[in-house]
């Protein structure tokens, strides 16, 4: 989810050079609202990997691959880009007939990706994913990056309004992720949650599977001010976090949805690097693990090492301490 939100950006660069330019855009069913925030897009067309790998038989006898192939194809463009340039994607982008850029075997971030890709680009590995993909785009369609800050473009009626009507002042916190390296414990969310409540906050707490839906409920359970949020959408998602005065976060999809829309944020990163995919947007500050206590940060591993273990839940996550957490954020909120 998060690198389709750093890729907008990129678009709304192209549309200050090309005011009409218009952009197709192929991507995973599970995501496909996220396109459809940004004014430049003109068609989405939705792709199903998971479903296509677990069942790839049924996929290709039953038609559904098939007719993928001729929507994909039906159209010819002016230039084609794998902005996300790792295998998935390039299987797409080797589909599909007409001029494929992306990044060089020195710039993709899946091995061997580059081989889609008739043009091949050099970005530079250390810059943030956000400006990799205004890079790319770029050298794709001949124009200079822009010097101006990074603007996603959302249109301003881009996310659905939330049926939740709460009085009092509320947060929003993501207290998933995909690794249970990047969670943070839980008796550590229970600590936040009494914090905001002794400040007159309800909280807000999503869940996109089952695991963490039914965490979201115990949080709930154990505390008055904490609500569990059924399974939404992420424009009913962003509907919700827009109206919120803060979230605190673990690195994942949503903490990128708020740097998107700007609500002041906190997110926390122990295995993973915020100079490379941290959120970027306005009223963002990043949690970093020290690097003095973990050098091992970060590692990018889904079990933790630290001190010759093999565990679940890192270290370096168990370290952010919620008082101090809370006073990070409540700074945040009161900076907007």
């Amino acid at each position: 989810m998060g690198d389709l939100m750093h890729a907008l950006p990129a678009l709304t660069d192209a549309r200050s050079i090309w005011p009409e330019i218009s952009f197709d855009w192929v991507v995973d069913e599970s995501f496909a609202e996220v396109p459809s925030w940004h004014p430049a897009v003109r068609n989405i067309f939705t792709s199903a990997h998971r479903r296509w790998r677990t069942n790839l038989w049924q996929s290709v006898t039953g038609g559904e691959a098939s007719s993928f192939y001729k929507e994909l194809n039906r159209n010819d463009y002016a230039v084609v880009i794998d902005a996300q340039n790792n295998i998935k994607s390039s299987a797409i982008s080797f589909l599909k007939s007409g001029p494929v850029h992306g990044m060089d075997k020195a710039s993709v971030a899946e091995q061997p990706a580059f081989l889609a890709y008739k043009y091949r680009h050099f970005i530079n590995k250390t810059q943030h994913a956000v400006q990799r993909q205004r890079q790319l785009f770029a050298n794709a369609l001949g124009y200079e990056v822009p010097e101006n800050e990074i603007d996603y473009g959302l249109k301003p009626d881009a996310f659905e309004k939330s049926e939740f009507q709460i009085d009092s002042p509320y947060l929003f916190f993501v207290h998933n992720a995909s690794w249970t390296t990047k969670l943070w414990p839980e008796e550590c969310w229970h600590e936040l949650i009494r914090l905001a409540e002794g400040e007159g906050y309800q909280v807000m707490l999503p869940g996109g599977n089952e695991t963490e839906l039914q965490r979201a409920a115990v949080y709930a359970d154990s505390h008055s001010n904490a609500i569990a949020l059924p399974k939404l959408g992420l424009s009913t998602l962003g509907g919700i976090l827009q109206k919120a005065s803060g979230a605190f976060c673990c690195d994942t999809g949503l903490a990128h949805l708020a740097a998107m829309i700007g609500v002041p944020a906190i997110t926390m990163y122990g295995p993973t690097s915020n100079k490379l995919i941290g959120t970027a947007g306005n009223n963002q500050e990043h949690l970093v693990a020290s690097t003095e206590t973990f050098s091992c940060s970060p590692c990018y591993k889904r079990r933790c090492n630290f001190h010759g273990g093999n565990v679940a839940m890192s270290a370096c996550m168990q370290a952010f301490n919620p008082e101090n957490a809370w006073a990070l954020l409540k700074a945040q909120m009161i900076r907007k």
